[in-house]
């Protein structure tokens, strides 16, 4: 598999589409109030796509890899913040729900990712 743009990976469009998922959730009232939480959860969704394209750039499979990682762990803590937004009744369990499978989602493909760049750089 060959990329020429960062943009051409699946993990980063998805991440892509994620990070706004998250920009839009976290204009309700809720968020407005609490402007720590809403920082947090936002920077850990910027940076799972941001982490994916300065590893590409990089242009190193080990870079790129190792800053796979730092976004699977964005991915990680985001899910956590989701948790307690959720406690917090910031959201509601449906919305909980949709953004728990798409954070899923999206760590899923970064470990599916992940091993396969691993994998071609073995050989």
């Amino acid at each position: 598999m060959k990329f020429n743009r960062f943009e051409e990976i699946e993990v980063w469009q998805i991440s892509r589409a994620f990070a706004k998922d998250i920009y839009e959730i976290t204009k309700n009232r809720h968020f407005t109030k609490d402007f720590d939480l809403k920082r947090q959860i936002r920077r850990c969704a910027v940076s799972i796509p941001s982490n994916i394209a300065e590893g590409y750039e990089r242009k190193s499979n080990t870079e790129f890899i190792r800053f796979l990682y730092i976004s699977k762990g964005s991915a990680g803590e985001l899910r956590t913040q989701l948790y307690i937004s959720k406690d917090l009744d910031y959201i509601e369990e449906k919305i909980f729900n949709e953004l728990l499978c798409k954070s899923e989602e999206t760590s899923r493909s970064l470990s599916g990712f992940i091993k396969y760049l691993e994998k071609s750089s073995r050989n």
